[in-house]
Formats: structure tokens, sequence, C-alpha cells
């Protein structure tokens, strides 16, 4: 099929470059659509509505980074046995996956539905918005299988090397949420909730889309025996997938802690930085494409035996991540009050300090962002090689780091210490990938010259 790529022979930095595009557009048209979710809840609703969603952030990011951790983590031996051209294994690792992610999916669903409430009170969550957040929660991940599902069969195409469904299937879903955003939103005015409910049709619709493209590869056509379960796999994806999945919630746990504190800080000072957060995915948007295309070259080069590519390949990460992270920032500091003033609508005062708190956010994170590009190369880098556990490891150095500027500088230098504790979380995590991708690869080449398969 076409759409596959294998990415252990030809120039390493356009395979990483061309993977990592599609993906990149992917991610901008789903960053499109939150946004535009966060921009008609803002303007039609209100800042309250605003405040709220900002609130159900970490919340959702925790129990959608358990889902996706998984999928994630179920994705290295896809792409390693696909490197290895073992179809057999190929398609045990595909359909063991499917499984484990239905029983992660509808376990996270009941999990949720039962700790929504009582979360948002510990987040010392305001009581003029917490009916708000609870109902746009509820519906949101109600459709948690659907996101699971969603993660699972784009994983599984990425580790393939297919990065042009998941963008394909992106661009349905923002065509889709778009739509239905104004129909539930501005036309039913159904608020949050018609917000939440846009959404999870939306990832339905992305859905069917790698649904269709999976049925179509032919090193996929399954019979019985490949569904018939098979402990030693299952066994081998979860120990992938669950260091991810625990250094998700880790970051999430951290996030969390911040979120707290923030919402101390009152309804206007949430406002504001939830607006900046809903530009986080725009910032990111290429380091999470990087990464995927640096985990899915990594996996297959090691699955193939050549580690003299992965060598290669990351230093070209490297260079092209750092330089895309230098042009979103410039872009940002030049734009970005104007995108902000996208998202609020308020009495002009309100408005005004509201801005102010969300752009004063956005340009301390600029000012760092080619430290959270570096971090997602390494970090998915070690992850392409097997390592899950420094990843995990990195997530608790940035769990520590991110809760103690949280939570200390703001009692040395006000609240404008809480705009420090992601980008410090940034470094600490980046700092120690860093070393240890190196290490790792270092070890990889040392042992390729004692076998005699280093490549010229």
């Amino acid at each position: 099929m076409k759409r596959i790529q294998d990415m252990t022979s030809g120039n390493p930095a356009k395979l990483i470059f061309f993977f990592a595009l599609p993906l990149m557009l992917g991610n901008v048209f789903q960053q499109m659509y939150t946004m535009v979710d966060t921009i008609i809840v803002g303007q039609v609703v209100g800042v309250e509505a605003l405040a709220a969603l900002g609130v159900c952030e970490w919340i959702i990011w925790l129990i959608q980074g358990v889902a996706s951790g998984f999928s994630q983590g179920f994705s290295i031996l896809i792409s390693q046995r696909f490197g290895a051209e073992d179809g057999d294994g190929l398609r045990k690792s595909v359909t063991m996956s499917a499984v484990l992610a239905g029983i992660i999916g509808i376990s996270m669903t009941l999990l949720s539905f039962l700790t929504i409430r009582p979360i948002l009170k510990i987040l010392n969550t305001p009581d003029n918005i917490l009916a708000q957040a609870s109902s746009y929660l509820h519906i949101l991940l109600g459709g948690l299988l659907v996101y699971t599902a969603y993660n699972t069969m784009a994983a599984v195409l990425r580790a393939m090397g297919d990065g042009r469904t998941p963008l394909y299937a992106m661009i349905i879903a923002s065509v889709v949420n778009i739509s239905l955003d104004l129909l539930f939103v501005v036309t039913f005015r159904w608020g949050v909730e018609g917000a939440a409910a846009a959404t999870v049709i939306a990832q339905f619709s992305s859905c069917l889309c790698c649904m269709a493209a999976l049925r179509r590869i032919p090193q996929l056509q399954m019979d019985a025996n490949d569904w018939k379960p098979e402990p030693e796999t299952m066994g081998r994806l979860l120990s992938l997938g669950f260091p991810i999945c625990f250094q998700n919630i880790i970051i999430s746990v951290g996030g969390l802690v911040v979120q707290t504190v923030v919402n101390g800080f009152g309804m206007i000072f949430v406002a504001g930085f939830t607006a900046t957060n809903k530009l986080y995915g725009i910032l990111e948007v290429a380091a999470t494409s990087f990464g995927f295309s640096m985990a899915t070259y990594t996996g297959q080069n090691l699955g193939a035996g050549k580690y003299q590519r992965i060598k290669q390949g990351g230093k070209s990460a490297v260079i092209m991540a750092i330089g895309t992270a230098l042009v979103i920032s410039a872009s940002m500091v030049l734009f970005g009050r104007k995108i902000l003033m996208l998202f609020i609508s308020a009495e002009p005062d309100i408005a005004a300090q509201v801005l102010d708190v969300a752009y004063t956010y956005l340009l301390f994170m600029c000012s760092m962002l080619f430290v959270l590009y570096l971090l997602y190369v390494y970090r998915s880098g070690l992850q392409g090689m097997g390592d899950t556990i420094i990843p995990l490891v990195s997530g608790i150095a940035e769990l520590v780091m991110r809760i103690s500027a949280a939570v200390l500088l703001p009692l040395w230098i006000g609240r404008g210490g809480i705009y420090f504790a992601e980008i410090l979380a940034w470094l600490a995590a980046e700092l120690l990938l860093m070393a240890f991708f190196y290490y790792r690869l270092y070890k990889l080449l040392k042992q390729s010259d004692k076998i005699g398969h280093a490549e010229t």
C-alpha cells in the first residue's frame, strides 16, 4: 500500500520531515477545532464558560492521557515488528492492541464518571463555573471509548509509516466539529454541553476514517487465529504502554496542581490562563509530530538493526525541531495578542485584564519553546528504542519541578511565579532525556561494531 512507509532506507532527514509534515497538518486541524470550540464558547457563552473549559483542561489530559499513553506504547512493538518484516508478529501485535484498547477505554469511562465531581471540588473549582465544568466533562468523557479507538488505530497507522490517513481523519473531524459547534452552541444555544457533544461526534468521524484505511492494508488482513489471546504479546504491549501511561498521569498530576493554584487567583486569572493554554496545542503542534516521526523512524530502524541510521535521524530531527520552534515562537510574539483576543468576550476592563494574563504567560512559554521541542525528539527517540522507563523518570522530574515552581514561586514573587512552572518542568525533563538518549545510542553503536553490522 502506497501510504505505508519503510523508513529503514533513504535520506533520514527527508523521511522524518515528510512523515512529520502530514502529522503537523493533522495536528493543525485538530488544534483548529479545539480553538474554535474555545472561541465560540468564549464569545457566545461568555468568560465564565471559558474559565469552565480551562478547569477541565488537565482533567481531560489526565484521563485521555491514559488511553493515548497505552496506544503510544503499543505502537513501539508494532513499528519494530514492521521494520523486522515479521508479518505474523505484526498482526498479533495489532489485534492484541485492539483488545487491550477496548478494555482500557471501557474501564476509564466508568472510572471517570465516578470521579469527575469529586476531582473538580478537590481542584478548588470556583462555584460559579462548577456546574458547567461538570456537564462538559461528563459528555466529553462519555466518548472516551471512541477517543481510545481512534488513538489506537492512528498509532498503528503511524507505526507502519502512514502519516497521511491521520491527517485526513483530522480534516474530516475539524469540518464536523466546527459545523456542529455552530449548530449546537450558536444556533441551539446548548452552551459548553453542545461543544462537548460536537467534539465526541467529530472524534467518531475520525475513527471511521482510520478504520477504513486499516482494512485496506495487505499486511493486516486478519484471520481467526490472529484474534486468539496471546498473553506473551499482551504482556509485552502492556510493559511498553504502562510507563508512557504512567508518565502521562504524572505530568497531568503536576498540571492539576498548577490548575489548583491558578483557580485560587480568581476567575479572571483562570480565564487568561485558559486562553493561553488553548494556544498550547498550536505551540507544540510540530513538536508532537516530530516526536511521532522520530518514534516510528527509530523503532523501524531498531527492528532492522540499522543503528547508525538512528544517529543520523536524531541529528536531523534536533536541527529541524529547534528551527521550527524558533519560527513558531517569533510568530506568537508578533501575533499572539491578536489571536488571544479571539477567545475573550467581556466588559472592556475585564477583557483587558484577562488578555494581560494570557499574553504574559504566552511570552514565557515562547521564550523556551525550543526546549519543549527537544524534549519530544529525545523522549520519542528513546521510546522508539524500546526504552519507556527513562521517559517515565523524566515525567517524574517534570512533576517535581512543575509542582515546586507552582507552589513556591508565587509565595516569593507573587502570582506571576506560576508562569515559570511549565518552562522549568520542560527543562528538567529535557536535560535528563537528552543525556540518556545519547547514552543509549552509544551503547547501540558499540554493540553494532562488536557484531560487525554497523552501517557505513
